[in-house]
C-alpha cells in the first residue's frame, strides 16, 4: 500500500501542531506501508519507504497578488499542482484546509479513496478573516467541500467530533472516526540540560511559567500576558512566541509585553520558534507549563509538556479537556467563549483564573512534581504515535477494500 499525504508543513517547515502531527505520522506509518508526503517548499528525498516532495505555489499567483487572499490563492494552486502526476498511490490523506482540495481532485480523478484529518475548523476560527482577509471565504469553501466529500474525516479528538457536527450538520457521522495525536516519547522527555535556557535568557535557577507557540488569536498567548499581573510579583514567565498571523496581532503582543514588564522585569520573550531540542530543555525546566488557547482541537503542546514532566495549566476547552487531566496532570481553566468572535466572554475574569492556578502551582513544588510524573504517564499510556499509525492503517485498509469491486 502507498499512502499519499498532504501538507502545508512539514520539517524543516514546521510552525504549528499539524506539522508536527505529519512529521511524526509519516515515520510511523512508513514502517507498515509506503508514504509519499507532498508539502510547501522545494524539497526532495527518496528514503526507503518515505518520500518527500516539496513544490512551491505557482510563480504567477505568488509574484503577482498583494492581497491578503493571496494565501488562500497560493493553497489553491499548490494543490492543482500536486496532483497532476499522482503514481502508484493507493490513498490520498489530507492535513489542513491548506492541502485539502489536493485530497478532493486526487479522489476525483484517480479514483482513490480521501481521508482528511481536522486540526481545525475554518467556521470555528472567524479571526483567520484578520489573516487571510476576503480568502477566508475562500478557505472556508475549499475545507467544507472537501469535508464533506471524503470517505473517511478522521478528528483528533472527541471534542473536535462534535465540533465537525455542529460546522457541518449534512456530514454522515458514521464518517468521522476520533484517532489522538501522538507523542515521541523518547524525543520529549525530562531533561536536567538548561544551556538553552542561559542563551535566551532564562534565570534557570528561578522557577518559570512557560508559554510555547505561534502568536496567534488562536494560541491565546495576549491573554497570558494579561494573567501577569495576577501572579506574584516578580514571577518569572518565558514567552516562547513567534510566527505573528498578522502585524496588528504582532504589533499587539509587542504593546502588552513592553506594558507587562515595566512591572516585572523577570518575563522573557523568546521571539521566534524554537528548536525541538530546545524546546524540550524550556519545557523540563518550567514549573508550569501555561495554555491558554481560545480554541484547541487537540493542544499537541500540553502533552509536549506533560511528556517533559512538567504540570499544566491549561484552558478547559476543546481536546485540551482529552488531554490534561483536571486535578491530575494539571488544571483546566473554565473557558467560555463569545459566540461571534470565539474570544473569552469575559477576557479579564479569564486572565485573573489563569493567574490564579498558575500561582497555586508555583507555591506548591511538591504538586507539581506530582503532576508532572501524572502527565508523563498518561502520555506513555495514552498517546503512543505506533498506536495512531496503526489506527491509520486500519482505516486506510477498510477504505481501499471498500471500494474495490465485488
Amino acid at each position: 500500500m502507498r499512502a499519499a499525504l498532504f501538507t502545508r508543513e512539514y520539517p524543516p517547515h514546521v510552525y504549528g501542531g499539524a506539522g508536527v502531527h505529519v512529521e511524526y505520522l509519516s515515520w510511523e506509518l512508513s514502517r507498515l506501508i509506503e508514504v509519499e508526503v507532498h508539502c510547501w517548499g522545494e524539497q526532495w528525498s527518496d528514503a526507503d519507504t518515505l518520500r518527500v516532495i516539496g513544490q512551491q505555489p505557482w510563480t504567477e499567483i505568488t509574484s503577482d497578488t498583494s492581497g491578503q487572499f493571496k494565501t488562500a490563492l497560493e493553497a489553491l494552486s499548490l494543490n492543482l499542482t500536486q496532483i497532476k502526476a499522482l503514481s502508484g498511490v493507493d490513498i490520498a490523506h489530507t492535513h489542513t484546509w491548506y492541502v485539502a482540495m489536493a485530497g478532493f481532485l486526487a479522489k476525483k480523478l484517480y479514483g482513490l479513496p480521501f481521508v482528511l484529518t481536522v486540526h481545525s475548523l475554518e467556521p470555528l476560527r472567524a479571526w483567520k478573516a484578520e489573516q487571510l482577509g476576503t480568502g477566508y471565504a475562500l478557505s472556508s469553501w475549499m475545507e467544507k467541500t472537501a469535508i464533506l466529500d471524503a470517505d473517511a474525516v478522521i478528528a483528533v479528538s472527541n471534542g473536535t467530533r462534535e465540533d465537525i457536527l455542529r460546522a457541518y450538520p449534512e456530514i454522515d457521522p458514521a464518517r468521522i472516526h476520533v484517532i489522538y495525536n501522538g507523542i515521541n516519547l523518547r524525543e520529549y522527555r525530562k531533561t536536567a540540560d538548561t544551556d538553552a535556557l542561559i542563551r535566551y535568557g532564562v534565570d534557570p535557577t528561578r522557577p518559570y511559567v512557560l508559554f510555547v507557540g505561534r502568536i496567534t488569536r488562536q494560541k491565546g498567548v495576549t491573554h497570558l500576558v494579561d494573567a501577569i499581573q495576577y501572579m506574584p510579583p516578580e514571577t518569572q514567565v518565558v514567552l516562547c512566541a513567534g510566527a505573528p498571523d498578522t502585524p496588528v496581532i504582532a504589533e499587539e503582543m509587542r504593546h502588552k509585553f513592553h506594558e507587562a514588564k515595566m512591572k516585572n522585569p523577570r518575563i522573557v520573550w523568546i521571539e521566534k520558534m524554537v528548536s525541538k531540542e530546545e524546546a524540550i530543555q524550556l519545557y523540563s525546566n518550567a514549573q508550569v507549563f501555561c495554555c491558554p488557547s481560545v480554541y484547541e482541537p487537540f493542544g499537541i503542546i500540553n502533552l509536549e509538556a506533560m511528556a517533559c514532566e512538567t504540570a499544566v495549566v491549561a484552558s478547559a476547552t476543546g481536546g485540551i479537556k482529552e488531554v490534561v487531566v483536571d486535578g491530575e496532570t494539571g488544571y483546566l481553566v473554565p473557558f467560555e467563549a463569545d459566540p461571534v468572535t470565539g474570544f473569552p466572554s469575559h477576557p479579564d475574569q479569564f486572565a485573573r483564573d489563569l493567574g490564579a492556578k498558575v500561582t497555586e502551582l508555583l507555591g506548591d513544588p511538591q504538586k507539581c512534581e506530582r503532576f508532572g510524573k501524572a502527565g508523563r504517564k498518561r502520555a506513555e499510556e495514552v498517546f503512543s504515535w505506533t498506536s495512531v499509525a496503526e489506527q491509520t492503517v486500519h482505516l486506510y485498509m477498510k477504505l481501499i477494500a471498500d471500494r474495490k469491486p465485488a
